[in-house]
C-alpha cells in the first residue's frame, strides 16, 4: 500500500515493478531485488569500488522554502548506511544536503533509516539520496519503502514534530540529572507500515552512576480536569533497568505542580522497544505539560533511548465512562483499585505485552485459596441522580485454575456514605478468550458518586485472572436517530460497538430498498470498526420521506451478521422552490437554493441507421440510453449565496441534487459542466443573480468518504506553527486548514 502523502510515486517507493524511479548517483550500479516489505521487490545498490556510494531518486520534487520536510526508508546490508534530503534551486542547481546520521552498526535485516529538515532559502525541489560506505567493490546495499513528503506525526499530539521524533535535532528536550541527551540512530525494524517511527531517536545516557533523566522542553497548554495521556516507546540499556515515563503539570509560572510516573516492568521480555503509558488528569491550577523519562540507578554510561513521544487527551475505553484512563487501564498500576476483603493478590501483570487487551499491562488477581475476595475500583462522579442507570463491564480472562465472577456497582452519596450495592451477575470463564463482563445497575436515592465491585471467587487454589478496560457509563440507547434540520441531515449514534469488527450501514426507505451510508473512508460497507462509538451524519437522506437505519454488524470469520435497527425519522421537506445542492464528500460546502426553472431532461443515445436499398424501413443499431441531461436554472440572492455556490462548483465533484418531493424530480447525483452566472438586470448593486447549471446525471460516487478533521484539532495546527502568519503561506483556505491539505 502507498505510504499516504508521499510525494514519491508508488514504483520509486516500492521499487516495484522496477528501479526506474532510481539512478546511480557515486561509485554503484542498480537493479531491482526481491524480498522486500513494500511489495517483493527492493532496491539494490551495488559498489563499483571502494568508498561511498550513492543513489538519488530520477525525479525532483517540489518544496516549499521554509517548510520541514521528512524521509525515511527500510535498509540492510553488511556496512551501516545513512539518508539524505538533497536541496535544489529552481535551476536544479545543488544548494545543500541534509544528512541523517549514520547507523550505529551494519544490519542484514530490514531496519528504518531516516531524516527531517527544513527546505533551505532559494529551494524549489528536492530528491532523496541513498548512502552507504563498504570497504570494497561489488558489496550490496538494500533499500525500499521509501518516503519524502510532509512530516508524519500522530494526530491529537500537543508535542510538536521536533519534539515527537528526533529526525530534525533534539532541541524539544533537554537534560535534568546526570545525563546528557543527543541523536543516535540505532538498528531498530519496526512494521512496514509504521510511519511514525523515524531513523533516530532521543538518547538519555547518565553521565555517572545513579539515576538520569531528561524532560521535554516543549511546554503546550492543557485544560484543567481533562485527561491526559503520554506514551512512548522505550529501548532500556539492560534487562533489568529501572526505565520510567512521567507526565507532569505547570502552573502559568512555570512551575511543576504534579508529576505521574510509569515505570517500565522489569525484568523486560528482550532487549527491543517498549511502549509504556502515563496518564493523569490535568489539576485545577494547570496551564501546561510535559514529558521526563529516565532510568534510577543507571550506570555511567548506560543509554535510555526514547521514539515517538506523545502526549495527548488520553483515549475513552468506553463512550460515557466515569473512570479516568490509569483506572480503566492499568498501564501504570493499579490505580484506585484496592481489595477490600478477601485474600486475593491485586497487582499489575507482568511482564510486559504478556497479558493485556488495552496497552501493555492488565489487573492481575491471584489467590492462594479457593475463596471469595472483593475488589473494587476508586468512586467516581456519576451523574444522572435516581431513576437512571449505570453499565459496569470489565474485560477479563484466565490465568489459573477457575472463577466466579460477580460485578455489581457500588455507591455512594456526595458525603461519601455507602449506599450499598446494585446489579450484581455471575459469570465463569468458558475458555482462555477476553470475556466482557457487565451489569445494569439503577441508581439509588441520594447517590452521586459509583464504583465497580468484583467479587472474585476462585474455584482452586492458585487461580490467576487478568481484567483490563474497566468502564462504568451512565447506559444509554444503543442506537439513536436525530434529524438535523438546518443541514437537510441525519445524525445516527451508535454505542457499544465491538472494536474490531466491521460494520454495515444501510439507510431504509418505506419500500424497502437499501442505500449505503457514507462514512470518512466511503461506502460503510463491511467497514473495520475502530471505536466503541460512532457518529455517522448522513447528508444523502431524502427530503421528506420517512427512512430507517439497518446496521449490521459482522465479527471476524462471520457469515452471518448481527444486526440493529433505528427509529423512523424524516427530514422536513421544508419549501418547494427550495433545493439542495450538496457534495457527497465535503457537506461543509452544501448549499440550499431557490430554483428558478427545472431541466428539459434529454436522454442522448448512440445509435447508427442504415438504410437499405429497397427497404422502407432502417436497420438502427442503438447502444444503451444514457441518462438524464439538461439544464438546471436557479437564483442565488446574496453575495454569500453566491461565493457559497461557487465554492461548491470549485471543486468539480460530482453533487447530490435534492428537490422537495412532488415536484416531479427524483434526488440525483449528478455532474455539472460550464456554469453560467448571469446578472438579471436593474442596478449594478443588485445582488441576485441568474445561474445556468447544464447537469449530466452520474452514478452515486461509491469510494468518496466524508472528508472531515479526522481527529484533528486546533492543538495540532498549534503545534506545528507559532501565529496565524505562519499559516498563510501553507494553505489556501481555512478548508485546507481543517483538512490539513498544503500547497505545493
Amino acid at each position: 500500500m502507498p505510504i499516504p502523502g508521499n510525494l514519491l510515486s508508488a514504483t520509486t517507493e516500492s521499487v516495484d515493478p522496477n528501479t526506474s524511479g532510481w539512478v546511480s548517483k557515486l561509485n554503484a550500479t542498480l537493479s531491482k531485488g526481491t524480498g522486500g516489505r513494500n511489495g517483493d521487490g527492493c532496491l539494490v545498490v551495488k559498489s563499483v569500488a571502494a568508498g561511498e556510494m550513492q543513489a538519488r531518486t530520477v525525479s525532483s520534487y517540489p518544496v516549499t522554502a521554509g517548510t520541514v520536510y521528512q524521509t525515511f526508508a527500510d535498509a540492510a546490508g553488511v556496512v551501516p548506511e545513512r539518508i539524505g534530503i538533497r536541496w535544489l534551486s529552481a535551476t536544479s542547481t545543488e544548494i545543500s544536503v541534509t544528512w541523517s546520521l549514520v547507523t550505529s552498526a551494519a544490519s542484514s535485516g530490514w531496519h528504518r533509516v531516516g531524516v527531517a529538515g527544513m527546505a533551505p532559502a532559494g529551494s524549489t525541489q528536492a530528491q532523496v539520496l541513498l548512502s552507504s560506505t563498504p570497504a570494497a567493490g561489488l558489496v550490496n546495499q538494500y533499500w525500499e519503502n521509501v518516503y519524502l513528503g510532509l512530516p508524519i506525526r500522530t494526530t491529537g499530539n500537543l508535542f510538536a514534530f521536533g519534539t515527537e521524533s528526533a529526525e530534525i535535532d533534539v532541541a524539544g528536550w533537554t537534560a535534568e540529572v546526570n545525563a546528557g541527551v543527543s541523536r543516535q540512530v540505532p538498528v531498530a525494524s519496526w512494521a512496514v507500515d509504521n510511519y511514525l517511527a523515524g531513523g533516530h531517536t532521543i538518547a538519555v545516557t547518565a553521565t555517572g552512576a545513579g539515576n538520569a533523566a531528561a524532560v521535554s522542553t516543549d511546554r503546550p497548554a492543557v485544560t484543567p480536569g481533562t485527561d491526559y495521556l503520554t506514551y512512548a516507546y522505550l529501548n532500556p540499556p539492560t534487562l533489568l533497568a529501572d526505565c520510567w515515563i512521567e507526565l507532569r503539570y505547570y502552573d502559568v509560572n512555570g512551575n511543576q505542580i504534579s508529576a505521574t510516573r510509569s515505570t517500565l516492568v522489569s525484568p523486560m521480555p528482550g532487549s527491543g522497544w517498549y511502549r509504556q503509558r502515563a496518564s493523569a488528569v490535568a489539576p485545577a491550577n494547570a496551564a501546561t505539560c510535559g514529558v521526563a523519562a529516565g532510568v534510577n540507578g543507571a550506570s555511567a554510561g548506560q543509554v535510555l533511548r526514547l521514539e515517538g513521544v506523545v502526549v495527548a487527551v488520553a483515549p475513552v475505553l468506553q463512550a460515557g465512562t466515569v473512570l479516568p484512563y490509569a483506572d480503566g487501564s492499568f498501564e501504570q498500576g493499579v490505580a484506585g483499585w484496592t481489595r477490600p476483603s478477601g485474600v486475593a493478590v491485586i497487582s499489575r501483570s507482568t511482564p510486559w505485552g504478556q497479558v493485556a487487551f488495552d496497552g501493555s499491562y492488565s489487573l492481575s488477581i491471584t489467590s492462594a485459596t479457593a475463596t471469595a475476595s472483593v475488589v473494587r475500583s476508586a468512586k467516581f462522579a456519576a451523574p444522572g441522580g435516581v431513576g437512571t442507570s449505570y453499565r459496569a463491564q470489565v474485560l477479563a480472562t484466565l490465568g489459573a485454575g477457575s472463577w466466579t465472577v460477580n460485578v455489581k456497582v457500588r455507591w455512594y452519596s456526595a458525603a461519601d456514605a455507602d449506599l450499598g450495592t446494585t446489579g450484581g451477575i455471575n459469570y465463569t470463564f468458558p475458555g482462555a478468550s477476553w470475556y466482557a463482563m457487565a451489569t445494569d445497575a439503577s441508581v439509588p436515592a441520594t447517590a452521586t458518586q459509583g464504583a465497580i465491585e468484583l467479587t472474585v471467587t476462585a474455584g482452586a487454589t492458585s487461580s490467576a485472572m487478568y481484567v483490563d478496560v474497566a468502564a462504568l457509563w451512565l447506559a444509554v440507547p444503543l442506537t439513536a436517530v436525530a434529524v438535523v434540520e438546518e443541514s437537510a441531515s441525519i445524525t445516527l449514534t451508535l454505542r457499544e460497538l465491538a472494536v474490531g469488527q466491521s460494520i454495515s450501514v444501510y439507510r431504509e426507505g418505506v419500500d424497502g430498498l437499501r442505500t449505503l451510508v457514507r462514512g470518512p473512508s466511503g461506502l460503510l460497507d463491511r467497514t473495520r470498526i475502530t471505536s466503541d462509538l460512532m457518529i455517522i451524519e448522513d447528508y444523502e437522506a431524502p427530503l421528506g420521506v420517512p427512512v430507517t437505519y439497518r446496521i449490521e454488524l459482522w465479527p471476524d470469520g462471520a457469515t452471518t451478521p448481527g444486526t440493529r435497527s433505528s427509529d423512523t425519522v424524516t427530514i422536513t421537506a421544508g419549501d418547494a422552490n427550495l433545493s439542495w445542492l450538496k457534495d457527497p464528500g465535503n457537506p461543509q460546502r452544501n448549499i440550499r437554493l431557490m430554483i428558478s426553472k427545472p431541466p428539459d431532461w434529454q436522454r442522448p443515445v448512440e445509435q447508427s441507421v442504415y438504410r437499405v436499398k429497397g427497404r422502407r424501413n432502417a436497420v438502427v443499431l442503438s447502444d444503451t440510453r444514457g441518462g438524464l441531461e439538461g439544464d438546471l436554472t436557479l437564483w442565488t440572492r446574496s453575495d454569500d449565496e453566491r461565493k457559497a455556490l461557487h465554492w461548491l462548483l470549485d471543486s468539480g465533484n460530482v453533487l447530490l441534487w435534492q428537490a422537495v418531493p412532488g415536484m416531479g424530480v427524483d434526488d440525483s447525483y449528478v455532474s455539472v459542466a460550464q456554469a453560467t452566472e448571469a446578472r438579471v438586470g436593474g442596478t449594478a448593486m443588485e445582488l441576485w443573480r441568474a445561474w445556468t447549471l447544464p447537469l449530466t446525471q452520474t452514478d452515486m460516487p461509491v469510494t468518496t468518504g466524508l472528508s472531515g478533521s479526522a481527529g484533528r484539532t486546533w492543538q495540532d495546527v498549534l503545534a506545528e506553527f507559532d501565529t496565524w502568519a505562519d499559516l498563510l503561506p501553507v494553505y489556501a483556505t481555512w478548508e485546507d486548514v481543517l483538512l490539513d491539505r498544503r500547497m505545493g
